[in-house]
């Protein structure tokens, strides 16, 4: 389960089951982290590309690698910025799987928005350059929705190598305590993964 801005006291993320390994890292105020349930996963978190607002997570089942990262991109900051955190994985990460899950503060029309704007159009123009897929499917459902209106800024993003991993992504109306939806995916079921729920909340204000 890869989570953004989750609900925190100070530092330290609260709410987390106790069922839950928690993967999070930085001493300030963690906007990105990682929950796994499963015991049979074989989870490292690689603290070399992780922060705040990035985390990357290698999870090995048997012989397979995969790496995940929950990433959260600051609306009041460069878009820039994060692209080149992105970047910077792809260097570290080559030549195995990799799945993105961005809360993007970023809309386009490639990820299934109404428009797109100028972080949407950088963003869309990394992914292309760099051979990302990205795995949005169209949906009547948006990934963000308040009172004032609604948008698609939640994506997933896999390299080649995992194109053939995500499966039956969805927009899921049940509750998720935030103005972001739980997205769930199926992560490559030849490897036993099971489902894998990306689920965004609010931060506690």
């Amino acid at each position: 389960m890869c989570i953004k801005e989750h609900y925190t006291t100070g530092s330290k993320l609260i709410g987390i089951p106790r069922t839950c390994s928690v993967y999070a890292t930085g001493a300030g105020r963690k906007r990105a982290a990682i929950l796994i349930k499963n015991k049979n996963i074989d989870a490292i978190l690689i603290k070399l590309l992780s922060d705040e607002d990035v985390l990357v997570v290698e999870i090995r089942v048997e012989r397979a690698t995969i790496i995940i990262i929950s990433i959260y991109f600051d609306i009041n900051r460069p878009i820039d910025f994060d692209l080149q955190k992105m970047q910077t994985i792809l260097t570290h990460t080559k030549g195995v799987g990799i799945i993105f899950s961005i809360d993007s503060n970023a809309r386009s029309t490639s990820w299934h928005d109404v428009l797109s704007n100028n972080r949407g159009k950088k963003l869309e123009e990394f992914i292309v350059s760099k051979q990302l897929h990205i795995t949005n499917e169209e949906s009547s459902s948006y990934t963000f929705q308040t009172e004032r209106g609604a948008s698609n800024i939640d994506l997933t993003v896999v390299n080649s190598q995992a194109i053939d991993y995500v499966t039956e992504w969805a927009i899921h109306e049940q509750e998720s305590c935030s103005d972001h939806k739980i997205i769930k995916f199926g992560i490559c079921k030849a490897l036993d993964l099971g489902q894998t729920t990306r689920l965004n909340k609010a931060e506690t204000r």
